[in-house]
């Protein structure tokens, strides 16, 4: 197996593993969002901005991360 291969290997490990933890952050903050949402209805509007911002902080890393790995694989 030559290193151009290994990197290729690597670089789709990353992205899915990216993908699951985001998948899975999101899903947390959204759910936790929504509980509050329940149990007090007039905080609605806060809490809903609070969830937007949170959802979007941890987009932000798996983007990140995929982007370098990505100008790695170009590296090779």
């Amino acid at each position: 197996m030559d290193l151009k291969s290994l990197v290729a290997i690597v670089v789709g490990v990353i992205c899915v593993g990216a993908s699951f933890a985001a998948a899975s952050g999101d899903s947390k903050a959204v759910s936790t969002a929504l509980e509050g949402m329940a149990r007090q209805p007039e905080v609605q509007g806060k809490l809903f901005t609070s969830m937007l911002i949170g959802v979007g902080l941890i987009e932000s890393i798996p983007i990140i991360s995929i982007v370098i790995a990505f100008i790695l694989l170009g590296k090779i």
